[in-house]
């Protein structure tokens, strides 16, 4: 369970990250489509887990290697928006969201099941 302090640090850094993607993404990975899906903050607030969204290209891997090598630049970008809101400011770990593909994944292989079991019923028939 995260704290009052954890959750208020959490949606500071998606909103100042998110901006620094809007601002900086498009000289870094070029056409596709980079968005801050969820931010988890260490108990001390030294580490934010940033959980990024892809869109609009096959390799989301390619994506974060791009970030990744320009994480200095990103972080530098970001403590100079947070430093008068936060004291300390936290190291930066980013990973790619899956929610939405096993979202997109679960939801087909309930309609693949849907469609199977309805022509099933009615060959019975």
């Amino acid at each position: 369970m995260d704290t009052k302090r954890q959750l208020q640090a959490a949606e500071l850094v998606k909103r100042n990250f998110s901006m620094v993607l809007q601002q900086e993404g498009s000289y870094i990975y070029d056409d596709a489509l980079v968005t801050v899906t969820n931010v988890k903050m260490s108990p001390d607030l030294s580490l934010a887990k940033i959980y990024l969204s892809v869109y609009n290209t096959d390799n989301k891997q390619a994506v974060l290697l791009k970030l990744e090598d320009q994480h200095h630049r990103l972080k530098q970008i970001f403590s100079h928006r947070i430093r008068k809101h936060i004291r300390r400011i936290p190291e930066i770990a980013m990973y790619i969201d899956e929610t939405l593909d096993e979202m997109y994944r679960l939801d087909a292989l309930f309609d693949r099941l849907a469609k199977s079991k309805a022509s099933g019923m009615s060959e019975e028939e």
